[in-house]
């Protein structure tokens, strides 16, 4: 396989989408009678979604056919222009923004479907009809989206929402064509861990804003230790994983890669708003138990699944192991439903689930 580098103008392109995400991240802090409202809940996936898949677009053709040439620098350079459009307008209070949110996503999804469109006749015949199905059928979606201008309230929203659903399912349905021109594994991996190290520093962001309120008594200094320990044990067992143990020969439309990605990016972020919500007591007892220890297992689940696709067939995790794993979760939060413990005791039980990950996965 072709070595494939990560450029200086895609890591520059991910600075912009580390404001999006941390937006998206403080929708979760909303906390009310001890409870995140299910409208926020249902936003956050709302406002998460285009984030993702609108940064996905970009490095996919990257992946598959980006050059480092002038025009896809002036391509790119326009996209950023846009992604800074939509970051400025991602708010819970979806109709005071929602033109300059509509212009900024559908302006860098555009910019995406133009370039597939442009990627040189000199290209062997499966790589013109992959990228001519994905700039084709991506303005499908676009056009879908474009419609909710035509209409008010809660309309609009549903019209949006189904130009990117379609532009999102679109890939799934024509993967007979994506298989024809494989994704660049190592390069895709590569990519998907700097946006992992992105959706990270939101819980150290959190750490510190921990710290910022701490009185430093022991709870205190045992919460901030435990937490730390935890992000460092989430680095060791991703990271390790994506150095040493998958395979970067598989070649293969790389779907799994990209669409497990979405709930593992959704649970970090989960988890980065836990590490607040926890220490401040913002919510009631049984709620916090269930987004915490919900938010762990999605990350389990998806990165299990991930990982397990690409990893050397030797390396792989037996079902023991994750009976195990899963079996420590249970255990925690079953105790902490029978004995009502403090916060600090809580994330310590988080990090102990991810040390013991770590450790059986690395």
């Amino acid at each position: 396989m072709v070595e494939k580098k990560v450029t200086w103008l895609e890591l520059f392109y991910d600075i912009l989408f580390v404001a999006a995400v941390s937006k998206a991240t403080h929708v979760l802090l909303h906390a009310d009678h001890g409870v995140i409202p299910i409208e926020y809940l249902v936003k956050f996936v709302l406002i998460f979604i285009p984030i993702w898949w609108g940064w996905v677009g970009q490095t996919l053709f990257i992946n598959r056919f980006g050059q480092d040439i002038f025009i896809h620098r002036i391509l790119i350079i326009l996209q950023l222009l846009f992604v800074l459009i939509m970051t400025a307008s991602l708010s819970p209070n979806f109709d005071q923004y929602y033109i300059p949110f509509f212009v900024g996503y559908i302006g860098s999804r555009a910019l995406t479907a133009i370039q597939y469109l442009m990627v040189h006749k000199s290209k062997a015949a499966h790589q013109q009809s992959t990228a001519s199905y994905l700039g084709t059928y991506f303005l499908i979606g676009i056009l879908i989206s474009a419609c909710s201008l035509f209409f008010d309230s809660w309309i609009r929203y549903v019209i949006l929402y189904m130009g990117i659903a379609v532009d999102i399912i679109l890939p799934l349905v024509g993967r007979r064509h994506l298989v024809k021109t494989p994704i660049h594994t190592p390069h895709l991996f590569e990519r998907f861990a700097l946006f992992t190290l992105i959706l990270l520093g939101e819980s150290v962001i959190s750490i510190l804003s921990v710290m910022q309120f701490s009185n430093w008594d022991l709870p205190s200094i045992l919460f901030v230790a435990f937490t730390s320990l935890l992000v460092i044990a989430i680095w060791w067992q991703y990271f390790d994983n994506i150095e040493t143990k998958v395979s970067k020969e598989i070649q293969t439309a790389g779907q799994t890669i990209i669409y497990g990605h979405l709930f593992i990016y959704l649970s970090m972020s989960m988890i980065a708003a836990s590490i607040q919500l926890l220490y401040q007591e913002k919510l009631n007892y049984p709620f916090m138990l269930i987004f915490v220890f919900g938010s762990v297992l999605l990350y389990f689940l998806s990165t299990s699944l991930v990982f397990h696709l690409y990893r050397h067939k030797h390396l792989r995790l037996r079902p023991f192991h994750l009976a195990v794993l899963l079996g420590i979760l249970g255990c925690f939060i079953t105790f902490d439903l029978i004995y009502h413990v403090p916060n600090y005791a809580i994330i310590g039980e988080i990090m102990v689930f991810f040390i013991a990950y770590a450790k059986l996965t690395t």
